[in-house]
């Protein structure tokens, strides 16, 4: 880190934030993809790895999670990363994943509450209300209760003048900031996730720590292609951005390496999105790409 130093002026210059996580300790929720596939939570994992952290990955499949431990350990070396099977709608696996970090690293400064479900489909006139409670257990409570047993763990951390203590960062979506969704369920815990992510700045931010949150747009992931989908639904999803280009898990995971370092340090209480342009621009004519999302 350069030292602080004063301009020939007599102005200080300030420290230059850096994007190294080297010393960081990271969670990372939904860590694990389908089969060998890179989805939100396994580039998040690999790219916080990849800026010097230690990971815990946690997966309600831990053949999943293995695996990313598996390909963070082969290319930065032994030991970088541990995987944690964990329903983090489960109180109890939320503390426990918290206190292995603790245990295997001996602190915690990064938070990634990816996991999320696209949930049941269809209106209030017809959605099923018992899956729509489970959906926004899965996609809202989950984030609560990860963020409740984190953010005391980060408390403990020494005052960085540049990077607090800690950082969380949620993944919400394109769909919780704009309309035209074919379901639900998915847009309305997404905005929640947004609005939830704006109090949990205001709450943790005396104590150093910064909430974030990443809205993804049409990516494609293994959450999507897992069940299939066709040329022509993929290249609708593609038109529909302003880049006219396809994202993919390493879009998301880089935005969110981004939020975890120093390079965001005057940054909370922001919803980041990561769509190729979409929100920037959107008109009648590109809603029809939203259409896909009632596969999930």
């Amino acid at each position: 880190m350069p030292s602080t130093k004063s301009s020939p002026a007599g102005h200080e210059i300030p420290p230059r934030p850096s994007l190294s996580l080297t010393g960081k300790v990271a969670i990372v929720t939904g860590a694990g993809s389908q089969a060998a596939g890179i989805g939100n939570g396994r580039a998040a994992a690999i790219l916080l790895a990849e800026a010097g952290a230690a990971v815990i990955c946690s997966d309600i499949n831990l053949d999943h999670a293995s695996l990313t431990v598996s390909m963070i350990n082969e290319e930065f070396g032994s030991g970088r990363a541990v995987a944690v099977q964990a329903d983090v709608t489960n109180e109890d696996d939320c503390k426990h994943t918290v206190d292995m970090a603790i245990e295997k690293f001996g602190r915690l400064d990064i938070l990634v509450n990816n996991v999320g479900v696209g949930g049941p489909t269809g209106t209030a006139v017809n959605v099923d209300p018992k899956q729509w409670a489970r959906g926004l257990e899965i996609n809202i409570t989950s984030m609560m209760l990860m963020t409740k047993y984190a953010v005391p763990a980060m408390e403990k951390n020494p005052l960085e003048s540049i990077s607090g203590r800690g950082s969380i960062i949620n993944i919400a979506s394109v769909m919780g900031l704009v309309g035209g969704v074919p379901v639900l369920l998915y847009p309305t815990s997404k905005g929640a996730v947004v609005n939830m992510t704006r109090a949990m700045a205001v709450h943790h931010a005396p104590m150093g720590i910064r909430v974030n949150c990443v809205c993804p747009g049409l990516l494609y992931t293994p959450m999507l292609y897992k069940d299939g989908m066709s040329a022509e639904e993929r290249e609708v999803r593609k038109q529909g951005g302003l880049l006219k280009t396809e994202g993919n898990g390493w879009d998301c995971g880089a935005a969110v390496r981004f939020l975890a370092s120093e390079q965001a340090r005057w940054m909370t209480g922001v919803a980041l999105p990561v769509d190729a342009g979409v929100t920037a621009a959107i008109a009648g004519s590109s809603l029809g790409m939203f259409s896909t999302l009632a596969k999930m």
